[in-house]
């Protein structure tokens, strides 16, 4: 519920704070004393479409502040944490409408914009008037309405339920078939393609493998004439194991002539320096036996790898993928061999999943013929009071086609004269008849949504007496479970109040500015006196004040 509105330089209003009270509230004054600035102020800083020149004249910026205080539960917070806003037990929002028209808005002291504000006015506010768009008179909304009237929510629950399971089913379906036709026209192209790949039968990494093996074989015959030049300078007869010989025995040959060990150091490194030749000549030879290769093998090398590359480049697929792409490819000539049967399976779940949603639905619309029904004959015992015993209201159900809501569209109709047909409540009721039905259906409806203010403008239009005091009766009966508001002429209603707000227009030096005030208890049978006979308050109009409030007091206790 709205706790506080604080009013800042907007139309004819300087400054106004006013404080709410859960119940009923009232808002009386004169016509033309700006009960209508507070409803703009308040959709201002909602976020509500309105008029665009709302800045005082004079001042440079207009702002309006609303704090609504949120239960545990409340739907608003939902919306908070999505805008990742702070979630608080109080929700304060704030606007700012400067004089060239920008316009500025925060909530909590979070920068937000215009559409979080609307999305959590949906939640906060409900308006019921003329001036309506989005509420009662939106048929838009009126399915959920009677569905909410009608406690449909376990029914509705599993019609959305079939639906997404038939439209998956659907969607299902059709990508099968989609992927069997496509399958199908390619099928001569899969099988070669198959065929082609498991001839070849392509290995991951081979590509590479071939490739190295290849270049060895290419460079082995320059690579064979290096190695040869190396075993012949390591021969025994002419390269270095040779030397070596000669060099030992020439050695050995003068030892006799030299002093003792004089040659055991320069010999036995000698025979070291051989073995480590032997060694190395051994293992030069096995190098050259791998050089030797087949030229036919070469051959062979080279064609598997430029049919392994001609496969990639064919199909676009990196050459170590192949086979797995050949896999890819056995699979869709696979699901061309079990296409009969997976559409058949298919066919048989859409088909049960259509005859799940068509129960649901039909649940569903048979819930919703019955209900509107009873919100007929509901609204009918609200309209006798209002003085509209000759209207009629009508739940207008008509199929339309299937959907996760069903198979149903509803909208309110009414009749406002005996004979005459039902159409659209905006379209056929005149400005105190439209009120009244709001009204009628608000209360018919009251227990869809108990977390919203509901604000009524001026809904006892055109009427007085004993339909003004049904009027009010019923405002207050919807007050019992929340907040109202309602801006109304009628001392029947204003009788209702739990909190009275006066209006006012007062010219200040050459201004002329708005001012609201709280009527207290001891001051409420002079203003409402003063709504009974005007400017002149009689004794008479005291006591039928008295009586008004009195009346209103035994049927509130």
């Amino acid at each position: 519920m709205i706790l506080e509105l604080e009013i800042r330089n907007i139309l004819l209003i300087d400054h106004l704070e006013i404080e709410f009270r859960s119940g009923l509230n009232v808002l009386t004054g004169e016509t033309g004393a700006g009960k209508s600035i507070l409803l703009d102020s308040l959709g201002f800083v909602l976020g509500w479409r309105g008029r665009a020149d709302i800045v005082r004249q004079g001042a440079e910026q207009g702002e309006v502040t609303a704090i609504f205080a949120l239960s545990d539960d409340h739907p608003a917070r939902a919306v908070l944490a999505e805008a990742e806003i702070p979630v608080e037990d109080d929700l304060i929002l704030r606007r700012v409408n400067r004089a060239d028209g920008r316009k500025t808005a925060w909530v909590n002291d979070r920068r937000c914009s215009g559409d979080i504000l609307r999305n959590l006015s949906d939640t906060l506010v409900e308006l019921q008037g003329q001036r309506d768009d989005r509420g009662l008179l939106d048929a838009k909304g009126h399915r959920a309405l009677l569905d909410s009237f009608a406690g449909n929510g376990t029914l509705l629950a599993d019609t959305r339920s079939a639906w997404t399971d038939l439209v998956s089913s659907r969607r299902f379906m059709q990508g099968l078939e989609a992927a069997v036709a496509k399958a199908r026209d390619e099928e001569e192209f899969l099988r070669h393609a198959v065929q082609e790949l498991d001839d070849l039968s392509p290995e991951p990494g081979e590509d590479a493998a071939l490739d190295a093996k290849r270049r060895l074989m290419q460079n082995a015959e320059k690579v064979r004439q290096d190695v040869e030049r190396v075993v012949q300078a390591l021969d025994h007869s002419e390269g270095a194991e040779g030397r070596i010989t000669d060099a030992v025995r020439w050695l050995e040959s003068v030892a006799g002539n030299l002093p003792d060990d004089a040659v055991s150091g320069p010999l036995a490194a000698l025979e070291r320096v051989a073995i480590e030749l032997s060694e190395a000549q051994s293992g030069v030879e096995q190098v050259l036996a791998q050089l030797s290769f087949d030229p036919e093998e070469l051959l062979a090398t080279e064609e598997r790898l430029f049919a392994l590359r001609g496969l990639s480049r064919k199909h676009g697929v990196p050459s170590d993928d192949l086979a797995a792409f050949a896999d890819e490819l056995r699979a869709r000539l696979d699901r061309i061999e079990t296409a009969d049967t997976e559409l058949e399976q298919a066919t048989r779940s859409v088909a049960m999943a259509e005859r799940a949603y068509a129960d649901a639905a039909a649940k569903l619309s048979e819930a919703r013929q019955g209900a509107a029904g009873r919100l007929d004959t509901a609204m009918q015992a609200q309209l006798a009071p209002l003085k509209m015993e000759r209207a009629r209201f009508v739940t207008q159900v008509t199929g339309i086609a299937s959907g996760p809501d069903g198979v149903d569209a509803v909208e309110f109709q009414v009749a406002t004269n005996p004979g005459s047909p039902a159409g659209p409540m905006q379209k056929v009721a005149s400005g105190g008849e439209l009120s009244r039905f709001l009204l009628a259906l608000k209360v018919c409806l009251s227990g869809d949504d108990g977390t919203k203010t509901l604000i009524f403008d001026e809904i006892d239009q055109g009427v007085g007496g004993a339909t003004a005091d049904a009027v009010g009766k019923r405002l207050a009966q919807l007050a019992q479970s929340g907040q109202v508001l309602v801006v109304t002429h009628s001392p029947q209603v204003a009788a209702y109040g739990q909190q009275h707000l006066r209006v006012e227009k007062r010219v200040e030096g050459e201004t002329t500015l708005s001012h609201v005030e709280v009527v207290a208890a001891h001051e409420r049978v002079a203003e409402i006196a003063r709504m009974v006979s005007g400017d002149q308050v009689t004794d008479a109009a005291r006591a039928a004040a008295n009586a008004l409030i009195d009346r209103a007091s035994q049927e509130l206790s």
